[in-house]
């Protein structure tokens, strides 16, 4: 009952206990003053209460950004100066205090809510995000370019206008493009905002029949930055709204900084006018990481974890080797690498070795299966025992020729997805229950027999990772 009225009444209580302007004061300086001044500046104190603050933000976006990203931070810091607080409650400002509803958060909320929180005025689609800096972006031979155009606009508006910035998913444009945003919002009007959003505004009103205020918005921009491009492709009559809002904006000055997934000319379902403005001004790519700036991302995400989690983590040189040799897609895909190696450690209290490592990141590993097929694992088996294909396939059944012939349907079975019967069709058409028998039978082995052991991690490794130095 008592708790029912404090909830009811928490906008009443007044507590002197605990003095929010020093946990202030301590966020502006270890989250830092830009941090501090987007988003934990909107957090108010409300009460105390025995093990937890009760802290309110005006909008639901605002609390889902703080929490996903700052939530263990603050909680931190509130400890310092009181000990047993153990957790953290959000209150909504705007809501209606009568309807007694309080927002508890204990863990960052689940990203997918986040776009049914937004609310419909066109500041909220700003999405400038202040950890995407000029600062922590890594560069190298690949990104180079894009990067010192980046800068130079940063420096100079209209100096290159457009400015278009292309490469594959996970390259570090967005990144390119937050920089630009943070670095130019200090003095002019910035508009971030991706081509999705952009679509989705101008559908939105012309159903509302608010154009002018769309047209208002978006032309008085000192910077306009537009991520993803190509997804207006086929959209005609949004693409003659842009058209003329970046004709717009060149003639008043304005910086307008593009990124897309491919150069204008490859743009498919675009009108040429655009393609030709896009051409107009510097176009510049973000190539795929090579091995040099691959090993700098992996080293520094390792050094920063290392900060995060002493004395719980250590990943070996051998591994960031591997990761930064191995995986060659995206930057991303670098990152996340990294992540689950991290999560794999924590979990299981230890450091993972290289077999387990490949295990953790097998389908970021580019081993796709039409790599692995029956045909190079019986061949790599062959060259192992030093017997012939032919020998393998036929059916003696002399021992030297057996064991090499289960092991081969063995690996295949725990390598690809193929059936028994196609198996055993690939195997001078051996029954499926031959198949089964020679599983079954390597595995038995397996666990009394240590070289055997060893010999099928060596040549799964052949196979999975030594591929293309084994196919004839």
């Amino acid at each position: 009952m008592n708790k029912s009225i404090n909830i009811k009444n928490i906008n009443n209580f007044k507590s002197e206990k605990f003095d929010w302007k020093l946990v202030q004061d301590d966020m502006k300086i270890k989250l830092g003053s830009d941090v501090y001044e987007s988003w934990l500046k909107k957090i108010s104190f409300v009460d105390e209460f025995n093990n937890y603050l009760l802290l309110s933000v005006p909008t639901r976006f605002i609390r889902d950004w703080i929490t996903s990203r700052y939530l263990d931070q603050i909680l931190k810091i509130i400890r310092i100066f009181k000990k047993d607080i153990i957790r953290i409650e959000f209150k909504i400002a705007e809501q209606d205090t009568s309807s007694e509803k309080k927002e508890v958060i204990e863990k960052p909320l689940d990203r997918s809510e986040n776009v049914s929180f937004i609310k419909d005025s066109y500041l909220q689609y700003n999405r400038i995000d202040p950890n995407k800096r000029f600062d922590n972006f890594i560069t190298g031979s690949s990104n180079k370019l894009a990067f010192e155009a980046s800068l130079k606009v940063s420096e100079n508006i209209s100096h290159y206008n457009p400015l278009y910035i292309y490469g594959g998913v996970g390259m570090g444009k967005t990144h390119l493009l937050n920089s630009i945003g943070l670095e130019l919002k200090k003095n002019n009007k910035v508009m971030f905002i991706s081509a999705e959003r952009f679509m989705y505004q101008f559908v939105k009103s012309i159903k509302s029949n608010d154009m002018v205020k769309f047209k208002e918005y978006f032309r008085n921009t000192d910077i306009l930055l537009i991520d993803d491009i190509q997804f207006i492709s086929g959209k005609e009559a949004m693409q003659e709204e842009f058209f003329h809002t970046f004709n717009a904006l060149l003639d008043k000055g304005s910086q307008i900084i593009v990124s897309a997934d491919r150069a204008p000319n490859k743009l498919s379902r675009i009108q040429e006018r655009i393609k030709s403005r896009f051409s107009g001004g510097l176009v510049v790519d973000i190539q795929k990481p090579d091995h040099e700036l691959r090993k700098k991302i992996v080293k520094k995400k390792t050094v920063e974890l290392n900060s995060i989690y002493v004395d719980q983590l250590q990943i070996s040189n051998e591994i960031q080797d591997f990761i930064s040799t191995e995986i060659t897609a995206s930057v991303r895909e670098l990152v996340g690498a990294i992540n689950r190696v991290v999560s794999f450690s924590r979990i299981y209290n230890k450091v993972p070795n290289l077999a387990e490592i490949k295990v953790v990141l097998k389908d970021l590993l580019n081993l796709t299966e039409n790599k692995v097929t029956i045909d190079l694992i019986q061949t790599i088996v062959c060259k192992f025992f030093k017997i012939s294909k032919n020998e393998m396939l036929s059916s003696r059944r002399s021992r030297y020729l057996v064991r090499p012939r289960q092991t081969a349907i063995y690996l295949t079975k725990i390598l690809t997805s193929k059936s028994l019967p196609e198996i055993g069709r690939e195997f001078s058409n051996r029954d499926h229950t031959t198949i089964i028998h020679s599983v079954k039978t390597i595995e038995k082995i397996k666990e009394k027999d240590l070289e055997m052991v060893d010999n099928i991690n060596k040549l799964k490794s052949q196979i999975l990772y030594n591929n293309n130095r084994n196919e004839i």
